[in-house]
Formats: structure tokens, sequence, C-alpha cells
């Protein structure tokens, strides 16, 4: 199955999502920055969710994912969620998943938020301060 890359800009609340696959590879890459309060997070998230999942149901498949999210709903919470159980599910396979979560030191909520997901977590998951 061909995979397509998803080239979303960002609105006023919803982030920017660039998820791309290394041509003639399964390697992976998604990346989202700004605010999320869609006002359907299922509906917004769904074809993100569906391109990890698709990519990770992949022999081989590895996913690196950077996060620079400022502001996430409650519903947008859950969909992350959703999103980090993939990636847990394919970890616990052996398959290669990363997060690294960058934050502004100036927004503890997000920064409180980022060390919650990380406990819940078990593969490779960095939290890092923007410079």
């Amino acid at each position: 199955m061909t995979m397509t890359d998803i080239r979303l800009a960002a609105t006023q609340s919803t982030p920017a999502v660039i998820a791309t696959i290394a041509t003639g590879s399964h390697d992976g890459s998604l990346e989202m920055r700004g605010d999320s309060y869609p006002e359907n997070s299922f509906e917004f998230f769904t074809p993100v969710f569906n391109w990890v999942e698709n990519l990770l149901a992949q022999p081989n498949a590895t996913l690196k994912m950077e996060l620079y999210l400022l502001y996430l709903n409650t519903s947008s919470v859950k969909a992350m969620m959703d999103i980090f159980d993939l990636l847990e599910e394919a970890f616990g396979e052996g398959k290669k998943v990363s997060i690294a979560w960058y934050y502004d030191n100036d927004n503890e909520r997000i920064a409180e938020l980022a060390e919650e997901f990380k406990e819940d977590c078990s593969f490779p998951f960095a939290i890092n301060t923007l410079s």
C-alpha cells in the first residue's frame, strides 16, 4: 500500500501537521506545531491517526514524532493518547518509535501535560525546552 504524506497548515484552532515517509522505506516522521482545539477533534485527527496506524503496520517501520504543541483541549488530549497507544503497541512489537516534545519555558501547563503522557509510555519520549 502506498502511503501519502500529510501536510496541513496551522489554523487558529488546529496545529500544522507534517507527516512524511522517506522514499523507498518505512521511516516516517510526524511533526505537529501550534494550538489544538478544533471544533471536531475526531474529524481533525482521524487522518493523522490512520497515517500512523498504516505506517506502523509496515514491517520494520520507524516513526519519529516531534511535537511543538502550545495548547490542547480535552478532546485533543484524547486523540494524542490514541496515537501514543499505537506507538506503545508498535514499540512492544520491537519497532523504533520516539517522541520529542518541545515547549516554551513559560508554558508550565504543556510541560506538565507532556510529563503525564511520558509516564504512560515505555518508548523513548524526550521533553525539551525551546531555547
